[in-house]
């Protein structure tokens, strides 16, 4: 018989191992009913080493008591399992409940068994999604040894390529809504994982830090944009609030020679930027030295993470210009009407509270808040006569005022915008009424747009809250009760009870943007 042979007869003590919790091990799940297999096992692996991690056992000396052991450790990366124990197919059983049920396709399953017959090597690798079949009188610590490795070996490799493909997903759903903050996370979620696949290094300390101008001189703090591993849900933080302080000079040097330094387990790259804003790329726990190949595709990587971000920018500030453009024209709007410009903007805010109170999907809050300024952009079409008279309008002065519903409509209608579209529909119908006297088509109900009556309480509880060429400004129970019985006549009566149960929400938003005669012109 071969000295190291490993199942032998003679009873052995299961030496306990020194372990260090901070380092990071392979999890190996031994499952055999014998008591010494599992004291044979270890002893034989106990200096075992692949990646410079060594080796976790979790025992489990049941099919039954396997079943759970998996379940709770799925990151498990082999699983040495005997074939007969409390029945003759039990381990056949484990590994059809691995594949079938825990649905884990990526631990390495060794199948041992010392009645070879009762379970012949060809059919279980055909019938069975294993990666190996030893019989015990074979399996000497050697070949434990080599098996172990390469089944590591494998087991490494699966897990690179599932990080990549996981990679590749995120980016393919963020590609869809690319230009958007929550995408642009994603994507770079994405890419981080990828390149940590790539080149092989830890992805618990791994994350991505913007520079942020806090004023005109272009000094501001570095800040987390996105992270994983260890560095995950930090975003918004400052980078030195999260990492060590001796690192800072590292840091300095890369910004300074928008450079890549690189540390002795830690990589810090400046990523290269066509705006004013860089970025900073941080790997930590790197346990091997990086090859040239590691190298370039650092390199290759800050080079082109920052040109996406930069569009991304560059894509808000149009957006931005765009919001801008539409409140100041409400703005000139509500000017000539000698109405504060902060009309618009309260009108914007008060109708998001309503909106969220509702739980209308963010696009739909967004939407609505932007088109609301919208509302009487047909007033452009009103003379001043009408527009500024202190006193009540006559019949036909009225007449002439309800038209700038109508007009708006037509200024805004047949756009292919998504906010233009809806400052049509809430021009058109914010001064319809629940009951059907409303103008200009006399809507009832929910035949008159959400958007529409969302606006129309908004616009008259400002009105009234504020001082107006032609009255002075309402008291907070005046306003309030003339709402309430207008509840089911001129305003949805689900709006009306939000607005009396957070009224505290609208007049913070009235004591925000108050009126001034600066706010006239933005």
């Amino acid at each position: 018989m071969n000295d190291d042979f490993l199942f032998f007869e003679e009873e052995l003590e299961d030496t306990p191992l020194s372990e260090n919790p901070n380092i990071q091990k392979w999890k190996i799940i031994i499952v055999d009913d014998e008591e010494e297999v599992h004291a044979v096992t270890k002893l034989a692996l106990s200096d075992f080493t692949f990646h410079n991690k060594g080796l976790e056992f979790i025992s489990a000396y049941s099919g039954e008591e396997a079943k759970q052991t998996i379940l709770a450790h799925q990151d498990a990366a082999v699983i040495l399992l005997d074939v007969v124990m409390e029945t003759d197919d039990a381990g056949l059983k484990v590994v059809d409940f691995i594949r079938n049920q825990a649905n884990n396709h990526f631990v390495r399953v060794i199948l041992r068994t010392g009645q070879p017959g009762q379970a012949p090597e060809r059919q279980v690798i055909v019938n069975y999604d294993i990666n190996d079949y030893k019989s015990k009188t074979e399996l000497t610590a050697q070949k434990l040894f080599t098996v172990v490795m390469s089944s590591l070996r494998s087991y490494r490799d699966i897990m690179a390529l599932e990080k990549n493909r996981a990679g590749l997903e995120t980016i393919i759903q963020a590609s869809a809504n690319l230009f958007s903050n929550h995408s642009m996370e994603s994507f770079i979620q994405g890419l981080l994982r990828q390149l940590t696949s790539i080149i092989s290094c830890s992805d618990e300390a791994m994350y991505i830090t913007s520079l942020v101008a806090d004023d005109e001189t272009g000094d501001g703090q570095l800040v987390v944009v996105a992270g994983q591993g260890e560095f995950s849900g930090l975003e918004g933080k400052h980078l030195f609030d999260v990492i060590a302080q001796e690192q800072k000079l590292d840091f300095d040097q890369a910004i300074a020679n928008k450079s890549i330094v690189y540390g002795h387990d830690y990589i810090i790259a400046y990523c290269q930027s066509r705006s004013t804003r860089g970025a900073l790329l941080y790997i930590s726990n790197i346990a091997e030295a990086l090859s040239e190949t590691d190298k370039h595709l650092i390199e290759l990587f800050t080079q082109n993470v920052q040109i996406a971000f930069d569009n991304v920018l560059l894509t808000q500030e149009i957006e931005d210009t765009q919001k801008e453009v539409v409140f100041r024209m409400s703005e000139a709007v509500e000017c000539r009407s000698k109405e504060t410009g902060n009309h618009v903007k309260r009108v914007a805010q008060y109708c998001r509270v309503l909106a969220e109170k509702l739980n209308l999907p963010n696009a739909t809050i967004e939407e609505l808040v932007l088109a609301s300024p919208l509302h009487d952009i047909g007033k452009i079409g009103i003379s001043d006569k009408i527009l500024h008279k202190p006193g009540k309008l006559t019949d036909e002065e009225r007449n002439i005022m309800q038209k700038h519903a109508e007009l708006g409509y037509k200024i805004l209608q047949n756009s292919n915008k998504a906010i233009i579209s809806a400052g049509a529909i809430i021009s058109l119908d914010h001064h319809e009424k629940w009951d059907g006297t409303g103008y200009p088509n006399r809507k009832k109900a929910e035949d008159i747009h959400l958007y529409g009556r969302i606006v129309a309480i908004a616009d008259v509880y400002d009105a009234l809250r504020n001082e107006r060429c032609y009255k002075k400004a309402w008291s907070v129970a005046d306003t309030l009760e003339h709402i309430e019985e207008q509840s089911g006549k001129h305003f949805d009566p689900q709006l009306v009870d939000i607005m009396l149960t957070h009224i505290n929400e609208f007049e913070k938003i009235l004591l925000e943007f108050p009126d001034t005669e600066e706010a006239q012109f933005g």
